[in-house]
């Protein structure tokens, strides 16, 4: 019996049993939905986050409070969180002793509420020093951002992101309006263009302000992290071995120093480990799918006992019984990765009005393969099974 035979001949099989075959595929489908789905999304956040950091330029330098480099204790996978903070002293410190060819930032962040009128809105404040625009890009459609004498003042300024824009001063110009941030009045001197999401929310639902401002606003002294913008990109690795040998002496091995190349390579791997485990996750769905599959061809084994029988009787091999049960295993998989593989790939674009997600060709193919696989691998026992039946008993069985 010919490959085309066999297939017409399962094709059949599956028809006479249409719900049956189809509740079957549902776990292969389902397991494969969520492996393109799940990678969609990790692919699409890491992308982003990529490019995020990427568009600040190559010659950034990152220093955190807390030792989180490999071999410090610390690492992706460890860290070592300190006691001990970062302060605008510090930053003043590095900016001092690097001279002014580098740029120092210093940045401060934390949730605000802010209100005008009767509308309020939850929002975060990112906060640095005059130099900010020189080093995280921002286009302001409106205004300007805050000035040197502004920081020394700690002057009540601000700039505000898009979301804050549209849901607080809706059809109307923002810039030299009052803003209550925290219960304190603020004046908005620009705003800034739309930026879009990311994995930490909406970009756009931030304000600007000077550091020195916002450390009296949200009651802390602390630095969370200083940027430094290096005066070109063959200066960083002088800059981040500079920023090690001034930091040692006041805070000994409790802080960490990022080249950009560094951060992104971090970021690269937890995003990278965590979509493959998604996957992995994913992916037991597709073996319970396949413990159906062979569930469901060991009943159908034993419904066409009488019909293997006969059809043994009549001079079909023992390859032949086998390979027809094989490839209504498989037909059953691969039926349910093409469905799964459209439904995944149809429930990423629609989840891209909120997460960053990207389809990729080799989570098409993985999917699509392992589905084949399983219905290979757990159609194989239930066809031997047939393929080893008894003509004689098969015939007698009721």
């Amino acid at each position: 019996m010919n490959l085309v035979e066999s297939l017409r001949i399962a094709l059949r099989a599956l028809g006479a049993n249409k719900v049956r075959s189809a509740l079957t595929m549902l776990g292969v489908i389902i397991g494969v939905a969520a492996v393109i789905l799940l990678v969609a999304i990790g692919t699409g956040v890491q992308d982003e986050i990529t490019g995020s950091i990427e568009g600040l330029g190559s010659n950034l330098v990152f220093v955190f409070a807390g030792n989180f480099e490999e071999g410090g204790g610390g690492g992706p996978g460890g860290g070592g969180l300190s006691t001990r903070q970062f302060s605008v002293d510090d930053a003043d410190l590095l900016q001092r002793r690097l001279g002014p060819e580098h740029i120092v930032v210093p940045v401060v962040q934390g949730p605000v509420t802010l209100r005008v009128g009767n509308r309020t809105l939850r929002s975060v404040t990112a906060a640095a020093n005059e130099n900010a625009g020189e080093v995280f890009s921002a286009e302001y459609l409106g205004g300007r951002g805050y000035r040197r004498s502004e920081v020394a003042a700690a002057a009540r300024v601000v700039a505000i992101g898009a979301t804050v824009r549209d849901r607080l001063f809706p059809n109307q110009d923002p810039v030299g309006q009052t803003i209550s941030i925290n219960g304190q009045r603020f004046t908005v001197i620009g705003h800034v263009a739309a930026q879009g999401g990311s994995l930490t929310g909406d970009q756009d639902n931030q304000v600007y302000m000077p550091v020195t401002v916002a450390q009296r606003l949200l009651g802390t002294t602390d630095i969370g992290l200083i940027a430094i913008k290096a005066s070109s990109a063959d200066e960083v690795d002088a800059v981040q071995r500079q920023v090690r040998q001034l930091l040692r002496p006041r805070f000994g091995e409790e802080f960490s120093v990022f080249t950009q190349e560094q951060t992104l390579g971090i970021f690269q791997q937890i995003l990278g480990t965590l979509t493959f485990m998604l996957a992995g996750i994913a992916g037991i769905s597709l073996l319970v799918g396949g413990i159906g599959i062979m569930n469901i061809m060991l009943v159908s084994v034993s419904e066409r006992t009488r019909e293997i029988g006969i059809r043994k009787a009549v001079g079909a091999r023992t390859y032949d019984i086998m390979s027809q049960f094989v490839i209504e295993a498989v037909l059953l998989s691969v039926l349910g990765g093409m469905v799964g593989i459209a439904l995944g790939s149809a429930g990423a674009a629609v989840l891209q009005q909120w997460v960053p997600t990207q389809v990729t060709l080799w989570a098409v193919m993985l999917a699509f393969g392992f589905s084949a696989a399983v219905g290979i691998f757990f159609g194989v026992y239930p066809a031997y099974k047939a393929s080893r039946l008894d003509p004689i008993e098969a015939l007698r069985y009721e």
